[in-house]
């Protein structure tokens, strides 16, 4: 789960040091910057997290995305952190760690909210990177998840002439694409809950999956924060940053809590994503004829009166977009939920919060140059701001007329889940719930 503040993030100078200094990785060396602290205390250099290669198969041209090819492009391109000194980085990682802990009992006691089994404190990691670090990340949970898809495509094109070097090409194109997606979104992410964390040596993932579960026994969770993004936004908006940092890192223990209190939550959304997946048109003619309507709607050639979509809801088949939108009703509860719990410890917690959601809110709201309004557009940006807002108001409607308790009767199993349409009118979610509970 990702916070993003604002599609413009950027740093508001081109400061010469990434978080805590050095120049920044290319695809022939080892980035540098924040240390990556795991759950056991320890300090890593970023660095060491560049061997996550090693954890990687051997790509060459054998799979459908060259993943080696996409980090090094990403943190070729990603931009400079703000730049602070040594010493103030080591106090900022730090912060950010002990903040991240202390959220924990201020979720639980506000959301109501408990872990099953064991305290979770002592599972889940507690990353603190820097934008190289979140690409890394990110790319080694892109492959968990994107594995039955590239799979299938791969058995698909073996079959075709010429498909290996087809696979060759293909497979570095994509790479450097994927890399420049995530160099361009590395700037945008202060902090992220990762659901599918497959572990390695230098990123742990959280505990091993139950029996049963789809996760086939990749560890489960592992929370990012990403410094230089908290820095460069806690400073654009003159806010307090003991306050922002604990408010960020609330935002993000509260979706460790939903996971971690819900435990069929993660099986249910991990199929969800896989039926997508299993949906997608692989046919090259029929992916064109997408590809060409999802261009004209970009370039304003839609038909009058026509749904404004992005190129990604475009190119999806009917079954794929029936599935998205159960997708996007969970994660607009998900990521509503933890803006409302961020908000609603209050200033007794957060002394600054009022001030704090008001400047950030302006701030998402700013609006961005034209070349970042058509990104945000074409990869459905303004849907995941959308998703905060639409939430954060199902939750507190929801709050107002039953109460805590009342609301979280939406994590009682899949069913209880809102719709789309739910979300929008939270009244028809509480009719269906609280009726049938009540009966």
């Amino acid at each position: 789960m990702n916070l993003v503040p604002r599609s413009g993030d950027r740093p508001a100078e081109p400061a010469p040091a990434a978080l805590p200094g050095g120049s920044p990785g290319g695809p022939g060396g080892s980035p540098t910057g924040a240390p990556v602290t795991g759950s056991g205390g320890r300090a890593l250099p970023l660095g060491r997290v560049g061997t996550y290669g090693e954890e990687m198969t051997s790509i060459g041209g054998a799979e459908m995305v060259d993943w080696n090819l996409a980090v090094a492009t990403a943190t070729r391109f990603v931009r400079p952190g703000p730049d602070v000194s040594r010493d103030e980085a080591r106090a900022i990682v730090g912060e950010l760690r002990a903040h991240a802990r202390s959220a924990e009992e201020h979720v639980r006691e506000f959301s109501r909210m408990y872990p099953d089994g064991a305290d979770p404190r002592h599972d889940t990691p507690i990353l603190v990177v820097d934008r190289p670090g979140w690409v890394k990340a990110n790319v080694a949970g892109f492959r968990a998840v994107l594995a039955p898809l590239l799979e299938k495509m791969d058995k698909r094109r073996s079959g075709l002439p010429g498909g290996a070097v087809l696979g060759a090409v293909g497979g570095k194109v994509t790479g450097v694409e994927l890399g420049m997606l995530l160099s361009f979104l590395s700037s945008r992410v202060l902090g992220q809950y990762e659901t599918f964390a497959p572990a390695t040596r230098d990123l742990p993932g959280g505990p091993t999956a139950h029996a049963g579960s789809t996760g086939g026994g990749a560890g489960q969770g592992r929370l990012l924060l990403v410094a230089p993004n908290i820095v460069h936004v806690e400073r654009e908006l003159e806010v307090a940053p003991h306050d922002f940092r604990l408010w960020v890192c609330i935002h993000e223990e509260t979706h460790r809590t939903q996971f971690t209190a819900v435990p069929w939550l993660r099986d249910h959304l991990q199929g969800e994503i896989q039926s997508f997946l299993g949906e997608t048109e692989i046919d090259p003619a029929t992916l064109l004829d997408r590809v060409r309507e999802a261009l004209q709607s970009l370039s304003g050639g839609k038909e009058e009166g026509a749904e404004e979509r992005s190129i990604v809801e475009v190119v999806q088949t009917p079954a794929q977009r029936e599935i998205l939108g159960r997708l996007t009703a969970v994660m607009s509860l998900l990521e509503g939920h933890a803006d409302y719990v961020m908000d609603g410890v209050g200033p007794q917690v957060v002394p600054s919060v009022a001030e704090i959601r008001e400047k950030f809110t302006k701030r998402r709201q700013a609006g961005a140059g034209r070349l970042d309004q058509a990104l945000r557009k074409l990869l459905g940006l303004d849907a995941k701001l959308r998703q905060y807002r639409d939430g954060e108001r199902f939750v507190r409607h929801v709050v107002g007329e039953v109460g805590m308790d009342g609301f979280n009767r939406v994590w009682t199993s899949p069913n209880t889940l809102p719709t789309k349409s739910e979300i929008a009118k939270p009244a028809d979610w509480i009719a269906r719930v609280h009726s049938r509970a009540e009966s």
